[in-house]
């Protein structure tokens, strides 16, 4: 019988040792999953703050161009005058030349 009672006691150690390597083994699982998470979280945050400095950026670009544009507008317009007002002073030249000429 003593040696049925020392076989129980190897059995159990080695239930215990293996039910040890099962723990220390879903722990790593568990660390290395947390690890994964962490680094996950950190690159979704990175994209939210890529995010920000492009809806920042393309505010900007919009402004600007509105401002372009508005720039570009009073260009044309006073191109159209300076087209207007030469035109004028071409016509009043003619005019001056046809009357000495006559």
């Amino acid at each position: 019988m003593g040696s049925s009672g020392g076989d129980k006691v190897v059995t159990e150690s080695s239930a215990i040792d293996a039910a040890t390597k099962r723990l220390t083994l879903a722990l790593e699982g568990l660390e290395a999953a947390a690890e994964r998470r962490r680094e996950a979280d950190r690159a979704e945050h990175g994209l939210v703050d890529q995010l920000h400095a492009l809806g920042a950026d393309r505010s900007r670009l919009a402004s600007d161009l509105d401002a372009a544009t508005a720039r570009a507008r009073a260009l044309e317009s006073t191109n159209h005058e300076v087209a207007r007002r030469l035109d004028a002073a071409i016509e009043t030249i003619r005019s001056v030349l046809e009357t000495s000429d006559s």
